[in-house]
């Protein structure tokens, strides 16, 4: 499968975030440290897929079509097989998300809690239009400016403090739809 079949196959990668993340490039330092990843796996190089696709969201901010010809070539495996993972899994991401990443909860408790009026609450606070978005193909929005980006999360594991949502990877809990300008504050820069 080609790139170009890749590319159609995944989401938008050009998104208002995308100024926040360095364009996928091959680097001796990328390189290596795939390298060293894939010695973990003398047996299957092919176990070494999800480690590498953590290393390129990591290092890119999400994964794109050519990093997934990369990785398919660095384990002697068909593109189409890592699109698999990738499209499988929803912790990857196929677009870029904004600089500050909101995953707010939205199983029972969170939404009894006030998760869905937070996604708009948020969402009509940045200027996000979730309009586009769905639950698999296209979870995440972002807003006009790149800043700031939403999508829906399973379980956080903090039912007791809904409705909780992380920021990045800053966890926050019981953050209201009331709540939601001043989570916003600070992240201000």
């Amino acid at each position: 499968m080609s790139c170009s079949t890749l590319t159609e196959l995944t989401a938008s990668h050009e998104t208002p975030g995308s100024q926040f993340y360095p364009p996928f490039a091959i680097t001796p330092e990328l390189e290596a440290e795939a390298d060293e990843r894939i010695s973990h796996y003398p047996e299957s190089k092919r176990s070494a897929t999800l480690p590498l696709l953590h290393i390129v969201q990591h290092k890119f901010g999400y994964i794109s079509a050519p990093a997934i010809d990369w990785v398919a070539a660095k384990l002697s495996i068909e593109p189409i097989k890592v699109l698999e993972v990738v499209s499988f899994y929803p912790g990857f991401r196929q677009s870029a998300p904004g600089k500050f990443h909101i995953r707010i909860c939205r199983t029972l408790s969170c939404a009894m809690g006030g998760s869905y009026e937070l996604m708009e609450r948020l969402s009509e606070l940045t200027g996000i239009d979730r309009s586009g978005s769905d639950s698999h193909h296209h979870p995440i929005s972002v807003s006009p400016c790149g800043k700031f980006s939403v999508e829906f999360a399973e379980c956080l594991a903090s039912c007791g403090t809904a409705p909780v949502c992380m920021v990045n990877d800053d966890f926050h809990e019981g953050i209201s739809p009331e709540k939601a300008e001043e989570l916003l504050a600070k992240y201000s820069n």
